[in-house]
């Protein structure tokens, strides 16, 4: 259990999370905000993250893997299910544009939560990664078919694919 005093001070933190506006039609600068330390009046500090790069040269089919791989590793269970599920039907398919465009989408924005509203257009996508993936996506996550979404996809079926 949390005592009052910790609550109090973690609140106004999440509280800013949650509420935190996206950036519309701008990249917000890659960093992550929380709460510093006692002696400096409960402002937030900013913790810059290192700038996004293209991995150059690097072969499709290991481009692909890594796409997949960070596709399921994010920062919310939803982006994880959504994006999962999207790069398990498309990464095999994409041009080496497209996944350069997913690429950028989902590795250069700090914050899952604007690749999420972006994805549901629920905000506007800033121009930088509106395209052809990012329209792919907001098809995709419209879910038409209603599939049952509630967990990412098993990996056996990169097994199946590699026979």
């Amino acid at each position: 259990m949390l005592s009052a005093v910790a609550v109090k001070r973690l609140l106004p933190g999440l509280l800013h999370a949650v509420r935190r506006p996206a950036v519309i039609g701008l990249v917000s600068s890659r960093g992550y905000r929380g709460s510093a330390p006692e002696d400096s009046k409960g402002d937030l500090i900013e913790i810059p993250l290192p700038p996004w790069e293209e991995k150059l040269n690097e072969p499709l089919d290991i481009k692909r893997r890594r796409l997949l791989y960070e596709s399921r590793k994010r920062g919310m269970l939803e982006n994880c299910i959504l994006l999962s599920l999207f790069a398990k039907r498309y990464l095999n398919t994409m041009s080496a544009t497209q996944l350069h465009q997913y690429d950028r989408i989902i590795n250069e924005p700090s914050n899952d939560w604007d690749i999420y509203y972006w994805a549901t257009e629920t905000l506007p996508t800033p121009d930088v990664y509106q395209g052809e993936v990012m329209e792919m996506l907001k098809e995709f996550t419209k879910n038409r078919d209603h599939e049952q979404r509630l967990d990412a996809p098993n990996l056996e079926y990169l097994d199946k694919e590699s026979h």
